[in-house]
């Protein structure tokens, strides 16, 4: 057999991917799961952005390789939805990328920035792919503390007192995943100063600032020239477009330019009815964000329930699609809580830990289930709990 490449070896399969395979493996002996840890919306894209996929497929001109910036009118629609969602004007032409989804965008703006030896800053607790893929190119990832006592907010003073004399690339995700911390104005302008003062490209992920959250923001608010910062955006959670792979960076036409270097080499575009659909979602109404978000704010009502059930601690003032849980200071092993729960109770919950050193000792909820699935979820955690008691007594 041929070896793996070595980069491989400091590289694992993705958490969920493991466990999804787990979990179907369960359902497959006729256990009911209740997955309750990831965060794939499970409510529909608006009509009118299906129909217009099914309108645009069925036409014979539209199965053609497309350019690999996409349409004109894609992105154009996108920079309309930072101009009225943000307030950021944007040049449609060169300062918008539309991408297969932000996940590409993260290998695509390392892959066009980073050399090796070149250091990155990684969030902990932050989304694993920062890390992975930093590997991946070849460069040193490096963790920045986000802690509960801080608000779970990079801690400045502390990064001032290190040597970042090799770090290039920052990345950080506000509004945040895993912790549901909001960005703020005061958190965009430090974010600023740092990346100016040690030149730092600081890149924001951005997918989750519409979901149950009154004041979305976006970083290049804060750099009015797009010199220091890039911006990753997403329809997977805001759109419910999960599966359909749309994305975008936006940001300096120079920046954008250089990762379109990596991106033409890698794939062929985005398929036109995709593009087509993108940009009739782009132009829904804010109405039909408040009625995703009053399912959500429903969901999220029964699934704090469902947490004080775990006897976890969890702050109410989070936004996002996802809560985030402190065990009580009586369980000891955060990942040996959730097995159990989904070998006892058939209940799948995030561990904090997937998400670095600093998430240990907390556990991730999703809201991307029913009303009806959080309410089962909480009779087999009463009953479950009865039972332990009893085998105590």
């Amino acid at each position: 057999m041929i070896e793996i490449a070595h980069r491989f070896k400091s590289v694992k399969e993705y958490y969920f991917s493991v466990k999804l395979q787990e979990i179907a493996a369960m359902r497959a002996e006729g256990k009911d799961v209740l997955n309750l840890g990831i965060g794939s919306p499970d409510l529909a894209p608006d009509a009118s952005t299906i129909n217009s996929l099914i309108t645009s497929a069925k036409q014979a001109s539209t199965h053609s390789y497309q350019p690999y910036r996409s349409g004109d009118e894609l992105r154009e629609a996108m920079a309309n939805f930072y101009q009225q969602r943000y307030g950021v004007f944007l040049n449609s032409s060169n300062e918008v990328l539309p991408l297969l989804g932000s996940k590409e965008g993260i290998m695509y703006i390392s892959l066009a920035f980073l050399n090796s030896g070149d250091e990155v800053l990684i969030p902990n607790p932050g989304y694993p792919a920062y890390g992975a893929i930093t590997n991946l190119v070849g460069a040193t990832a490096r963790s920045f503390n986000l802690v509960e006592a801080n608000g779970w907010l990079p801690d400045f003073d502390d990064l001032a007192q290190q040597d970042l004399s090799k770090v290039k690339l920052m990345w950080v995700n506000y509004p945040n995943m895993p912790t549901g911390t909001n960005s703020s104005a005061e958190l965009f302008k430090k974010l600023i100063e740092f990346a100016k003062k040690h030149r730092i490209l600081i890149v924001n992920d951005n997918p989750y600032s519409l979901v149950l959250n009154d004041s979305p923001q976006s970083v290049l608010e804060f750099d009015a020239h797009k010199e220091y910062v890039l911006e990753l955006n997403s329809l997977s959670k805001s759109f419910n477009m999960a599966g359909w792979r749309v994305g975008m960076v936006v940001g300096h036409r120079q920046y954008i330019n250089a990762i379109v270097q990596a991106k033409s080499n890698v794939d062929s575009g985005m398929f036109l009815p995709v593009q087509k659909a993108a940009t009739q979602a782009l132009s829904l109404p804010q109405e039909w964000h408040d009625e995703r978000n009053e399912v959500y704010a429903s969901r999220r009502g029964i699934a704090l329930d469902l947490l004080t059930h775990l006897d976890c601690e969890v702050s109410k003032n989070q936004v996002g699609m996802f809560l985030w849980a402190k065990l009580p200071a009586h369980i000891t092993s955060t990942r040996a809580f959730i097995d159990e729960i989904l070998q006892k109770a058939h209940i799948f919950l995030t561990p904090g830990e997937v998400f670095g050193s600093n998430g240990d000792r907390f556990i991730r909820l999703s809201l991307c289930s029913t009303q009806q699935d959080f309410e089962m979820a909480i009779q087999r955690i009463l009953k479950w709990k009865a039972k332990e008691l009893s085998l105590v007594s």
